[in-house]
């Protein structure tokens, strides 16, 4: 065991406390790996609030990179001493995992939400008692984290460390979401609802992509300057405008494709509105708890009438190591600032990281341990 820093949830809802506690050796397959850095993602949050199954106490976080300090028996991918960034964690033998479509593999939930690992059993202690880890395969809320070898990915030079692990989630969704899960084709039309990191990740694929027409739909002023220096041609305001009428003006005939981020009723019940023959509605947002069972816009004919393709999309659709590797080489090429969405913050301050977070302050808060 080794004695490491974590930011601890003791029970649903309560604040994370960042304190002492264990973490075990690397199993077969697993590598332990020094975090660098941690992003807070909104699935953070939620775990803390009690949704998922992992029971409490609990190690979240799932956006971490880092240096391997150690790799268990049977692991040849990394050695330690390299540079990872930590992903979602798949089983590799499902059919979809066979397919190359790990994001949605027949154990995505127990795998990533259990607070176990596949063998029911933690790699994480304080004191005598069992802490909840293996969040996303990593629980990465900590100074060190046991991962698989399967979801961690090499980071070459030039690539910021102590950010990479935002490249795991929030970043490959909403950038997968354009370039794979939609394949919004170049010259097309995009509407995204939410520029958080999610949102700003898809305006930035849609920048690589070479669409015509990129809109953001944000109430933050500051999220909406950034989206458009990062690759939207419009913003709007939901706030001060009717949000439809305003993409209708810009776009009479309609949007090629939609994507909403922040899971609210009132956005997707624009969707008909505003989406073209055709088009496509692209959803990664969870809804508020009152409106979990929401459900899609419109009606049944109204979407086969108009040839429209409604798309759950988990992770971007993404492989980890080509996707995770192409983004990479997109930042280092100049071409895909991610690093422009972080403010970095202590571990220790992760309770007023994600008070900022939910005020708007600022866009992507990492967690630095040791600071």
């Amino acid at each position: 065991m080794t004695d490491i820093i974590a930011a601890v949830v003791d029970a649903p809802g309560a604040p994370f406390d960042v304190r002492a506690i264990t973490l075990g050796d690397p199993g077969p397959g697993e590598v332990r790996v020094r975090i660098a850095g941690v992003g807070i993602c909104h699935t953070d949050l939620v775990a803390q609030a009690g949704w998922f199954t992992a029971p409490m106490p609990a190690v979240f976080g799932h956006e971490g990179s880092g240096i391997v300090e150690s790799v268990g028996q049977g692991v040849t991918k990394v050695a330690p001493g390299d540079r990872v960034a930590l992903s979602f964690l798949s089983c590799g033998s499902c059919a979809c995992c066979s397919r190359g479509e790990p994001a949605y593999c027949a154990d995505m939930t127990p795998l990533n939400s259990s607070g176990s690992r596949p063998d029911g059993t933690t790699p994480l202690k304080d004191g005598d008692r069992d802490v909840a880890g293996a969040f996303f395969g990593q629980s990465s809320f900590a100074s060190h984290s046991i991962a698989s070898e399967r979801n961690v990915v090499k980071v070459p030079e030039g690539v910021p460390l102590d950010i990479a692990g935002i490249l795991g989630c929030g970043v490959q969704t909403g950038a997968g979401a354009v370039l794979r899960s939609l394949d919004c084709a170049p010259g097309s039309s995009l509407v995204v609802f939410g520029i958080g990191a999610v949102g700003l990740a898809a305006v930035m694929g849609a920048k690589l992509r070479g669409l015509s027409t990129v809109i953001a739909v944000e109430i933050h002023e500051s999220r909406r300057a950034l989206a458009l220096e990062l690759g939207a041609t419009h913003a709007i305001d939901p706030t001060a405008e009717d949000a439809a009428e305003a993409i209708r003006a810009i776009l009479p005939g309609g949007v090629d494709a939609v994507l909403d981020t922040t899971g609210l009723p009132q956005v997707v019940d624009t969707v008909p509105a505003i989406l073209a023959k055709r088009g496509q509605f692209g959803f990664v947002g969870i809804p508020p708890a009152a409106q979990i069972d929401l459900k899609l816009p419109g009606t049944l004919m109204g979407a086969m009438r108009n040839g429209w393709t409604f798309r759950g999309i988990i992770e971007g659709d993404s492989d980890v190591d080509g996707f995770l590797a192409e983004l990479m080489d997109e930042y280092l090429a100049g071409r895909f600032p991610f690093d422009r969405m972080v403010a970095r913050y202590p571990l220790s301050k992760i309770n007023e990281a994600v008070a900022d977070q939910h005020a708007g302050r600022y866009l992507k808060p990492v967690l630095i341990p040791g600071e």
